[in-house]
Parts: C-alpha cells; structure tokens; sequence
C-alpha cells in the first residue's frame, strides 16, 4: 500500500475516533439536552449515528490536513529568487495623494 494511502487511512481512522469521543462527551454532559432528546425518541440511535458521521467528517478532514502540513520538506531551506535589486519604500514619511472631494448632486 502506498505511504500516502496509508497515511490517509490512519488519520481518516484517528478523526473518527475523535468524533466518536467528541459525541460521548457531548452526550455525557448533556449538552443542549441532547441526552435527553436522544433517550426519549425512537429515533435517538439514528440521530447519534448522523451526529458522529458528520463530525466524523470534520475531523477526519482536519486530522488529514493537519497531519499533510506537518510533514516536514527540507527543500524550502535556502532562499529562492532572482537577481533583482530589492525594492525599498520609505516608510517614515506618509505618502501625499491627491483625492478630489465633490459635493453630491441634489
């Protein structure tokens, strides 16, 4: 399997997973009722089982974004660029533009 590919599936699995504890304490500590409109429906599991894919989602996105930026690349190290001379703006002064000011037409 390519290390991508794995790379991918683990971190898909680790947001999962997050996700899942993310919905148990949120369950746990009743958060917007949330227990209690679960327990009290026919319809609680389904609710949960939404609930946790759609974070899951989230997670697993956020989980695999962070871990693709994390990965180090040591060729950035050195400084790039042409050969052009550098541009250098005065910033002690304030420059002066000119901006008419017109009265609104009745």
């Amino acid at each position: 399997m390519p290390k991508l590919v794995r790379l991918y599936i683990v971190n898909v699995l680790i947001g999962f997973a997050l996700a899942g504890l993310f919905v148990a304490m949120m369950l746990y500590f009743n958060i917007a009722n949330l227990w209690h409109l679960v327990s009290h429906s026919d319809k609680g599991v389904l609710a949960v089982f939404v609930l946790w894919l759609a974070n899951g989602i989230v997670f697993a996105g956020v989980q695999f974004a962070i871990a693709v930026m994390g990965m180090k690349d040591d060729d950035d190290d050195e400084p790039r660029g042409g050969r052009r001379r550098p541009i250098h703006i005065d910033t002690s002064r304030p420059a002066m533009v000119r901006a008419p000011a017109r009265a609104p037409r009745r």
